[in-house]
């Protein structure tokens, strides 16, 4: 059985997403962050949700996400990313790269 959380945790921590600022497009605490870091069961709602902030796919790591997926396309619409075609992708894709950008830039300037 997969351990959901190690594998949501591994990912957040490969994007570079900083915890402070997915906590808080979350609305959540940083206790709850590691608290769903270390839930084998994390629910499928969460992964969706953490998934749309930091605009990744879970589907491909996580087994029962490939079968709720195919499920509920209307889920898929909400959560995940449009069509790399689709004016909405690009925008995203250009916000979260301004976004590292702009921490790159204050960890430096804090140096």
């Amino acid at each position: 059985m997969q351990h959901k959380g190690e594998i949501v945790e591994r990912i957040v921590r490969q994007s570079g997403y900083s915890l402070t600022r997915l906590t808080k497009q979350l609305g959540k605490s940083r206790r709850w962050i590691y608290n769903a870091f270390e839930n084998p069961h994390l629910s499928i709602d969460h992964i969706l949700e953490i998934g749309h902030v930091i605009h990744h796919d879970f589907s491909k790591e996580i087994e029962e996400l490939k079968r709720y997926r195919q499920v509920s396309s209307d889920v898929e619409n909400r959560y995940f990313p449009p069509d790399e075609n689709s004016v909405d992708y690009w925008k995203s894709k250009y916000l979260l790269l301004l976004e590292k950008y702009n921490e790159l830039l204050e960890k430096r300037l804090n140096k």
